[in-house]
């Protein structure tokens, strides 16, 4: 069983909004907090945002840019990352991962290869 599952990518148009989520199964605990990443061809896994599970308080990196908001709903394990306002410059896989770290550690350590516990990603592409 999968442990991270996220849905919501797609095609869109510069402009638009997407909403991605991320169903969370076994890292429930309050301890953990999670995040969203992207991977663009060619390019670096990045961190956007990161969330703590204990009190929902979130992380932004640079990447969010003001246009990209993380949210969870407890009750659903759901993890959300909506998006707006998106340019071409936002295409990429997106994923989201777990962690027993402060929402700002998985943030900046996603990148580094030391969270374990990752999705399989959605892709989105941003084009008219």
């Amino acid at each position: 069983q999968e442990r991270l599952v996220e849905s919501g990518g797609g095609l869109v148009q510069p402009g638009g909004s997407l909403t991605l989520s991320c169903a969370v199964s076994e890292f429930t605990a309050s301890f953990y907090s999670y995040g969203w990443f992207r991977q663009a061809p060619g390019k670096d896994r990045e961190g956007i945002s990161c969330i703590n599970n204990s009190d929902g308080t979130t992380y932004d990196t640079d990447s969010a840019q003001g246009r990209f908001t993380i949210s969870r709903d407890n009750a659903s394990n759901t993890v959300y990352l909506q998006m707006s306002d998106l340019i071409p410059e936002d295409t990429a896989v997106y994923y989201c991962a777990a962690a027993p770290l402060p929402a700002k550690a998985l943030c900046h350590l996603g990148p580094s290869g030391l969270i374990d516990y990752w999705g399989q990603g959605t892709q989105v592409t941003v084009s008219s």
